[in-house]
């Protein structure tokens, strides 16, 4: 995690959405690299809670989908 990011548990879904655009456009505006390698390592930190948000909630609806439907189809 990057030092100068807060603790994303408490952010919102949207709110790490719009932040992730929000970096990648500065990062398309300057032509410092070092400073593009900070934004990188930003962005990195938020799509990488963006993707675990995401796969828990993929999860979540596995288990919880209604598993009637596979007794339908027997396939010999």
């Amino acid at each position: 995690m990057h030092p100068l990011v807060n603790d994303l548990q408490e952010m919102k879904d949207s709110e790490i959405d719009a932040k992730i655009n929000d970096l990648t456009q500065k990062y398309f505006m300057t032509r410092n690299p070092g400073l593009q390698a900070q934004m990188v390592s930003v962005l990195e930190t938020y799509r990488e809670e963006q993707r675990k948000r995401q796969r828990l909630a993929l999860e979540k609806m596995m288990a919880n989908r209604d598993k009637s439907l596979d007794k339908l189809i027997n396939v010999k």
